[in-house]
């Protein structure tokens, strides 16, 4: 069975792009269902451009589109879309917690940049990364002591 990680690496960023869109719409839903003029509006694209995207999602099995009701999330580009939210949230931690970039627009494109390319680089990035992060008491006493030091 293939991991959550490794379904990453395969899958294009123009596609990881378009899930964690219909994730973050539909988590303001009731039932899940997303429109595609939500998914156009959300990501500033053409009205095409969705309908060939929705296509590719539903070949690979990250969505169910019905006609007149909308797009949903199957359970795979649920699990998919999930590891994407956490991916973002541990970058953006990083980016304002470590990095100190009080920007919040420059947080958000920094995270969005580096969050589909991430498994492209190298398979123990997350997990360097979460560690990094996860001992960040240290990190935060180290940064304060070189910040006092100068």
């Amino acid at each position: 069975m293939e991991t959550v990680d490794s379904a990453l690496k395969k899958i294009p960023e123009s596609q990881q792009r378009y899930l964690d869109a219909i994730y973050l719409i539909s988590k303001t839903k009731k039932a899940g269902w997303v429109s595609n003029k939500e998914i156009k509006e959300f990501l500033k694209v053409q009205p095409s451009s969705v309908t060939n995207m929705l296509r590719q999602l539903k070949e690979g099995g990250f969505i169910s589109w019905a006609p007149r009701k909308g797009i949903r999330l199957t359970k795979e580009g649920k699990k998919v879309a999930t590891r994407l939210e956490q991916i973002d949230s541990l970058l953006r931690d990083f980016f304002s917690t470590i990095l100190k970039i009080k920007d919040e627009e420059l947080v958000t494109s920094l995270s969005c940049a580096v969050e589909h390319h991430i498994f492209e680089q190298k398979d123990e990035v997350y997990q360097n990364l979460k560690k990094f992060i996860g001992k960040r008491e240290d990190i935060l006493k180290c940064l304060e002591e070189l910040d006092d030091s100068e």
